[in-house]
């Protein structure tokens, strides 16, 4: 563990208070930073391909849909809004673009949630030197987990699905979608916090319902940290590898202001 990392840990530690906005920014930074420790870079290798495949193809299919739905979208606006389409357009191809990269995000995680726990486990060893209670330690037993992990995150599909499509709607209400970027950003802020913290909580035995009350708890710093998350995702090149670096970062969060709030509270 560099110096750094360790002087940080610490003080995160030793700090009771809720987490900041800012401080979930600086963990998702640190998570890039947590590739390349020693006894982490081993286990980036499959999420990094397999999230830097996933992206490419978002980023050239999704491109030119992006530039149509924002015409459409700028198209629906009365012409007395005229002037909110000039302020809410870049708000629209962040919107469009998180859109198109959340989905092959959740693919990509879809496809690499049995190498995310191991990942978390690493990152959270070489920060504080402790193993988590449900650690993967063997190849065997992270193939035994594949069937579980796949349903878990196909339950957090069904998850963003059931909140997402509202949402989408309001793109589609004149007047109502010069807000719905707003919205979305939130919302999407929200749903990556739960997606990237999952698996060093889930290490520790907290139930996808059990994350949710404790990330609640942390809502201002767990919507930073996600909200970084998905401005980076937007960001062609940076975004190919959000998802070991989120991850990482999440197992930053978690075991420097989280673990022990969190499970007083469980």
């Amino acid at each position: 563990m560099s110096d750094g990392d360790k002087e940080g840990g610490q003080a995160d530690v030793a700090g009771t208070a809720l987490v900041a906005p800012l401080e979930g920014v600086r963990h998702l930074l640190r998570g890039f930073r947590l590739l390349l420790a020693p006894g982490v870079k081993r286990f980036v290798v499959i999420p990094l391909a397999i999230n830097a495949v996933l992206f490419a193809v978002a980023l050239v299919l999704g491109a030119a849909a992006v530039a149509e739905l924002v015409g459409y979208l700028q198209g629906m606006l009365p012409g007395w809004l005229d002037w909110i389409a000039l302020l809410a357009w870049p708000l629209y191809v962040v919107a469009g673009l998180l859109v198109i990269f959340f989905a092959a995000g959740m693919v990509a995680n879809l496809i690499a949630a049995p190498f995310m726990k191991p990942l978390a486990a690493a990152v959270e060893h070489h920060l504080t030197g402790e193993v988590p209670p449900r650690r993967l330690r063997t190849v065997r037993a992270v193939v035994l987990d594949i069937p579980g992990s796949v349903g878990s995150e196909l339950a957090k599909l069904v998850c963003f699905l059931l909140r997402a499509l509202p949402l989408l709607l309001l793109f589609l209400i004149p007047g109502v979608n010069a807000l719905a970027p707003f919205a979305w950003l939130i919302f999407g802020a929200w749903m990556l916090a739960r997606e990237y913290l999952d698996p060093p909580l889930t290490n520790h035995g907290y139930s996808f319902r059990d994350q949710g009350r404790l990330i609640a708890r942390h809502r201002t710093g767990t919507l930073g940290f996600g909200g970084a998350a998905a401005v980076a995702n937007t960001i062609p090149g940076v975004n190919f590898f959000v998802l070991p670096a989120a991850v990482a970062g999440g197992a930053s969060l978690v075991s420097a202001r989280m673990r022990d709030p969190l499970r007083s509270a469980a």
